[in-house]
């Protein structure tokens, strides 16, 4: 599939800015964003940019300007695209080390994932992600089957393969992120995760100690039924994708389906919540 790179400068660079214009083009259909010092990069499909009109993006920050310029990018080039500009090793504490194929790292971690991560969201830069990181390093995971819902490049559920979760599914709406996440799991010889092409709809009666729901907010309000649906009594569900303006509405969703809020992270105003499900 073609994807079409949106170029957005910001003036002056403005990180909030570039967080609310980011909010913005996800609702669109960007799925893929990087920061860089004039602004950031956005990705979409490029049938989807048919019917985007960039004009209708708005920044209401009182003098900051915005101005885009657009590219094709050929299926065939990304990863070239990757490791020319993007994608650089994560080293969280001696715990865990992300990197690329086309990477070598000096420092040695507990655990090691390696990933080509293509078009697809949730290399652990961007905070929705590292966020649920850092929660998967402080718990205990051994023989919990786990469901990594919008998993992308599925290192949230390599992880938690590698802590010893007995079973983990996969699953992404996404055709581009599905096939990344196949390939990331033969490159970390990960064997007991399963990845799964589709949405919420996917879910019939399968029951999980660990849900891990790294999306957005719109999509985490109008499927939290179905995975609190799914979620064992006692078990645990981590919400992330959305700002800490948000957690009000997440929560009073949540405590609908008997979700009860056991902790919280921020960075740089995005949000994590972690729910466990009453008995």
């Amino acid at each position: 599939m073609e994807y079409t790179k949106v170029e957005v400068k910001v003036s002056p660079v403005n990180e909030v800015a570039n967080e609310l214009l980011m909010a913005q083009m996800g609702e669109m259909g960007f799925e893929s964003f990087e920061e860089n010092d004039k602004g950031f990069i956005a990705y979409i499909p490029s049938p989807l940019f048919e019917d985007i009109t960039l004009s209708e993006i708005y920044c209401p920050l009182e003098g900051v300007s915005i101005d885009y310029s657009t590219e094709v990018i050929p299926d065939q080039n990304w990863n070239k695209e990757w490791e020319k500009n993007f994608f650089q090793p994560i080293i969280i504490e001696d715990k865990c080390i992300i990197r690329s194929s086309f990477h070598r790292v000096d420092s040695e971690a507990q655990y090691e994932i390696i990933i080509d991560p293509k078009m697809s969201f949730g290399t652990g830069h961007h905070e929705t992600t590292s966020l649920i990181l850092n929660y998967l390093l402080e718990i205990d995971v051994a023989g919990l089957d786990v469901l990594d819902m919008g998993c992308g490049t599925a290192i949230l559920g390599m992880l938690c393969s590698m802590k010893g979760a007995a079973k983990v599914t996969g699953i992404d709406i996404d055709e581009w992120a599905y096939n990344n996440a196949i390939t990331n799991l033969e490159l970390n010889s990960v064997s007991n995760m399963e990845v799964l092409l589709g949405g919420a709809d996917l879910l019939k009666d399968q029951q999980y100690d660990l849900i891990l729901a790294n999306i957005n907010r719109n999509i985490l309000l109008a499927d939290m039924a179905k995975y609190a649906k799914v979620l064992k009594p006692g078990g645990s569900i981590y919400f992330s994708g959305f700002y800490s303006e948000d957690v009000e509405i997440m929560d009073r969703e949540a405590q609908k389906y008997n979700l009860q809020l056991k902790s919280r992270k921020t960075d740089n105003n995005w949000t994590s919540l972690a729910y466990i499900k009453a008995e």
